[in-house]
């Protein structure tokens, strides 16, 4: 919903403010058209029916897995794709994977989203009809912006959407931003205060292999950026998810475990995700489950938290990493 376009006009048909609000409040209860907004007067449903859409995005294809996972791939206005992942989960949690910006600028080179053309900043409503569009599906209730793009360098639209979540049924609490280490961003979230988990997305224990998988390395070193992780949690006390793809003979030696290990320091302020790799075209191969499991051992034999994330969506390219909008074949259709 374009939150602008529907206040002005309803300020030109000389409508009440609060109008705004019972809109805002059938969309983030799941409304899936203006007809169901039953305390909106009839020609007020015709002409917003007539005259704005309900959604910034348009669905293009929407593909599911086996593991009923669901991916979109929309199209802002200006034609750009983006992709939006629901999560489903034996424990009940439906999470969603939201997307801050269509591609990404920073071509870490074992994800297929910095492979593909970079078309911009979303805004904060196409952020939010991402979540809405999942939330037409049923109730949600958690979210991570670890879809496409990087969260910290648009910030401003992610925090706006951010603070509209939790009507949607995501509470700041449960919601993640992920960054590959935009130090800039990681500040304003500190000084922002308030109590969304902070992701690093780290995948190298030292700053050459970092450089190599992660050219914003060279922009913001390693250390500056666990840096600006260990202020973030002295001031917000929100534990730290690093986030860690295991790569086969890249950087999932033992010595590279200790290096990790030696790195997150204090303990308390870090948990490491250690996710398999998922296939993205490129030339890396994922970590045998036997090599994830020693690196795992490694870590928790040094008090370090541990855990390795479960793969959701590999079958329809909507796990970790696979976001490229591509429309082709999907599983479960």
């Amino acid at each position: 919903m374009d939150r602008t376009a529907l206040s002005e006009l309803f300020e030109q048909d000389g409508e009440p403010a609060y109008r705004t609000r019972q809109v805002w409040g059938w969309l983030a209860r799941g409304a899936r058209s203006y007809g169901e907004m039953t305390d909106l007067p009839g020609a007020l449903r015709t002409r917003l029916e007539e005259q704005l859409p309900l959604s910034t995005l348009e669905l293009e294809r929407e593909s599911r897995s086996r593991d009923g996972t669901v991916k979109a791939l929309l199209r802002t206005a200006r034609g750009r794709p983006v992709e939006a992942v629901l999560m489903r989960y034996r424990d009940g949690r439906r999470s969603l994977c939201l997307s801050s910006q269509s591609g990404c600028p920073l071509t870490c080179t074992f994800c297929a989203t910095g492979q593909m053309s970079f078309g911009g900043n979303l805004s904060a409503d196409e952020i939010l009809d991402q979540a809405l569009h999942f939330r037409r599906l049923g109730a949600v209730d958690h979210a991570v912006f670890m879809g496409m793009g990087e969260p910290m360098m648009n910030l401003d639209a992610v925090l706006e959407a951010c603070d509209l979540l939790p009507d949607i049924g995501i509470s700041a609490r449960r919601t993640a931003i992920s960054t590959v280490g935009w130090i800039p961003g990681i500040e304003r979230l500190t000084a922002s205060g308030r109590p969304i988990r902070l992701a690093l997305s780290l995948h190298a224990p030292e700053d050459a292999l970092r450089s190599a998988l992660m050219p914003v390395n060279e922009r913001y070193s390693l250390s500056e950026v666990l840096d600006a992780c260990r202020a973030d949690y002295a001031v917000r006390r929100r534990m730290i998810f690093v986030e860690y793809v295991m790569l086969a003979g890249v950087n999932d030696r033992y010595a590279q475990a200790l290096e990790l290990a030696a790195l997150l320091q204090p303990r308390e302020a870090f948990k490491v995700n250690l996710i398999p790799y998922n296939p993205t075209g490129s030339a890396y191969v994922g970590s045998g489950r036997d090599a994830i499991a020693a690196f795992r051992s490694v870590l928790e034999s040094r008090a370090v938290r541990v855990t390795v994330r479960l793969t959701r969506g590999r079958d329809i390219d909507a796990a970790c990493g696979q976001l490229a909008a591509v429309a082709g074949a999907a599983a479960g259709e």
